[in-house]
């Protein structure tokens, strides 16, 4: 039975949904109905007449099979009573930026390809996992979904449940020793120890065991394209260390390191530095282009994680007395939805490419065991009441009773708990800015301040905000959010990103009494970029193009139908609308940091370029979440935007020096398209620019004049000049009428 693939509109991660999509023949030649749910993780039997021909999961129950989105990637397995695999089939993935112009059929024939594998070799450590072909640009997928059908597969074997194990064995009781991390005990060692007890663990690969692996490998092709230089020169010098202990962190990282790294992980996660020297990179460059790094993997008890740039922190060196000088050092925290256990062994599998010509590409795994020194574990005895008919006599044995069971509280407060220096920050950048807004009649009136008071701002957005803290809000968090309101809404969903939640709680309030403006001109990371590389323009003299107001106003609608058109794309399938909405560059200038392929570089720093010249063209022209925001924020309850009835008529000041264009000349302003940098309030109250307050400011200068002492005496000492000033019809005559402003 070969991989297909069934249509997503059926995926929501259980078993038994899938069911009525699939045959049972599919996976079991002549099998013609299936059983009930047996078990925890479900299995499902499949018959032909009474007779049982084997058992149906789901790989996603067993290991983990998150991909390249993110997201896990959903396959349906058969297993006959031997534990071979006899049928699989791909029911739901969310894949859609690594398959853009991958053929379907290519990433299925490649996974098809663990079909009549016999799994109880692997299940029993006597055999290495079986690879899949590698499709070239879906490496991640591919290596994701065969890895994760062979843990599984693997684990189910392992638990006696098929492939003839012993259930009795595999179900034993819980060993009376429960271990844990110490995270109490901890001293500063040097480089020579750690490695010597094996607190740091070593691989070591020369250029002549690469070519002979793949000599064994049995592809021809890679024989072809040995590694140059000598047999013995160092291939890739690896060495791996879990930092989460104590002595190893505070060792590798100095104290100060180590204290942030404790104080930033959440709970159940853990930190592991990978160091390495030699010609070949364990980082790989798929990091760079896509935000993952598909040549290392950890691996413990069937389940698998590959680490994204988000979980990466780069070290310039380690700070172990003795540690040697490495090409490359990375600091790694495990993602929330795997949990590795510190105090069992697990495994780095490094994975070695070879390029055979043009796009084609060979692949081999080499593993680097790891096991915590017993010294940084600590052992506690425990016991457990056990049923009265299964409990032996008192006579034999004393029973203690069990501890009471804790009860886990939701993941989503776990993450806000363990992100509260990050909400207070925001807390407080959010208080900072309503501060702003509420007393901007203050702040407009001191140019200067306001001026160095926005820089400031939208630098912090920038840097800390995005780049530090990636809570770049996207058209994608309004597509998800509707489709949660008609697909089942759960607010632990989005909970999950705390300051994403609070970003939009924000942005949600400040509609109703600001509009867009207070994300899109304040809190738009993206925007913050755009607005302060033009500024450095302007101080560089670059040229700005003033967008003629025919144009302008007709360029205005494209961001709106960008939106709709989303908004529509995604009432259809969720996937597409994510993969179009790369239109916005937010994930790779902002999330990224323009460390991705080159297409999405080159659109990112294209629309910075435009920007140089047209002050925040693609805010203005087609951003599609600006225009999300636009539409209910015409809802506003407050005008807060002062304007003077010389607004428009004759005065052209503010909407000429409008950074966005978003002053129509009549005068007034279009508030979808404002994006309240408040620069027409400072001229509202600038008595130098402003023609209004100019007046104003001549008409108070002229009273000054005329009612200062030398005025009334008569003008300037020595008598002369007009000795009073004389007026006819209420209109000042003689030296009055010299610095009289023309009337309004």
């Amino acid at each position: 039975m070969c991989l297909t693939y069934i249509s997503p509109a059926c995926a929501a991660g259980d078993l038994s949904t899938y069911l009525p999509k699939v045959a049972p023949a599919e996976f079991f030649p002549g099998a013609d109905r299936f059983g009930p749910p047996q078990g925890d993780p479900p299995i499902i039997p499949a018959y032909r007449g009474d007779q049982r021909q084997g058992f149906i999961f789901l790989n996603s129950d067993f290991a983990n099979s998150v991909g390249y989105s993110g997201k896990p990637i959903h396959i349906l397995a058969g297993i006959d009573p031997n534990g071979v695999i006899t049928g699989l089939k791909l029911v739901d993935h969310k894949e859609p930026i690594v398959l853009v112009g991958i053929p379907e059929a290519r990433i299925v024939a490649a996974v098809n390809s663990l079909i009549g594998k016999d799994m109880k070799p692997v299940a029993s450590g006597s055999e290495k996992p079986p690879q899949v072909d590698i499709v070239s640009g879906a490496t991640v997928t591919v290596l994701v979904m065969g890895d994760s059908i062979v843990r599984a597969a693997s684990k189910l074997i392992r638990s006696g449940r098929v492939g003839g194990g012993d259930s009795a064995a595999a179900s034993a009781a819980l060993p009376p020793v429960v271990k844990t991390l110490d995270l109490e005990h901890s001293d500063v060692r040097d480089w020579e120890s750690l490695v010597g007890d094996g607190s740091i663990r070593r691989l070591h690969l020369g250029i002549g065991d690469i070519n002979d692996a793949f000599a064994k490998s049995g592809s021809a092709a890679a024989s072809q394209y040995p590694e140059p230089g000598d047999a013995s020169d160092s291939f890739i010098d690896l060495y791996v260390a879990l930092v989460t202990a104590p002595t190893i962190g505070r060792s590798l990282l100095g104290e100060d390191g180590y204290q942030r790294l404790k104080h930033s992980l959440k709970p159940g996660q853990q930190a592991i530095v990978v160091a390495g020297n030699g010609p070949y990179s364990f980082k790989g460059s798929a990091y760079v282009r896509g935000g993952i790094f598909d040549r290392i993997e950890i691996l413990q008890e069937g389940n698998s994680t590959r680490f994204r740039d988000r979980n990466h922190t780069r070290l310039g060196a380690l700070e172990a007395v003795g540690a040697p000088e490495f090409k490359e050092i990375g600091l790694f925290v495990t993602p929330p939805e795997f949990t590795l256990d510190p105090t069992q062994p697990w495994q780095l599998q490094l994975l070695v490419q070879r390029s055979l010509g043009g796009r084609d590409k060979a692949f081999l795994t080499f593993d680097l065991n790891y096991a915590l020194p017993d010294g940084y574990i600590r052992r506690e005895q425990r016991t457990v009441t056990v049923p009265e008919s299964a409990a032996p006599p008192p006579s034999q044995t004393k029973a203690a009773a069990a501890p009471p069971a804790e009860t886990d509280e939701p993941l989503w407060i776990r993450i806000w708990r363990s992100s509260t220096v990050s909400i207070g920050i925001t807390a407080f950048m959010l208080a900072a800015l309503t501060g702003i807004f509420f007393f901007q009649n203050l702040l407009v009136r001191r140019p200067v301040l306001y001026t160095w008071v926005r820089r400031g701002y939208l630098a912090f957005v920038l840097v800390w905000l995005g780049w530090y803290a990636n809570a770049q809000l996207s058209v994608v968090n309004v597509v998800t959010f509707t489709n949660a309101l008609v697909t089942g809404f759960r607010w632990e969903f989005f909970l999950a990103a705390p300051l994403i939640f609070i970003l939009w709680a924000a942005t949600a309030g400040g509609l109703l009494f600001w509009g867009r403006g207070p994300f899109c001109g304040w809190l738009c990371p993206f925007g913050a970029l755009q607005e302060l590389t033009n500024t450095a323009a302007k101080w560089l003299k670059v040229p700005q193009i003033t967008v003629p107001w025919g144009l302008h106003e007709r360029l205005w609608p494209i961001k709106y139908i960008i939106f709709l058109g989303l908004f529509g794309l995604s009432l259809y399938s969720v996937d597409m609308a994510e993969r179009y909405a790369e239109v916005e560059p937010f994930k790779t200038a902002i999330i990224l940091k323009f460390s991705r392929g080159w297409p999405f570089v080159a659109y990112a720093v294209a629309l910075l370029v435009i920007g140089l010249f047209i002050e925040r063209f693609f805010c203005r022209y087609l951003c599609p979440l600006g225009a999300a925001l636009a539409i209910p924020g015409r809802m506003r309850t407050f005008e807060w935007l002062r304007r003077w009835e010389e607004c428009g008529s004759p005065c052209q000041r503010c909407a000429k020096e409008c950074p966005v264009q978003s002053i129509h000349p009549e005068g007034h302003i279009n508030v979808n398209e404002c994006i309240y940098c408040m620069h027409c309030q400072e001229l509202y109250y600038d008595d130098h620019r402003c023609p209004h307050m100019i007046q104003v400011r001549l008409k108070r200068e002229k009273f000054a004049a005329m009612s200062s002492p030398s005025m009334r005496s008569g003008g300037k000492a020595g008598g002369k000049g007009p000795a009073t000033v004389i007026t006819a019809g209420g209109k000042p005559v003689g030296a009055a009428a010299a610095i009289s402003p023309p009337p309004n």
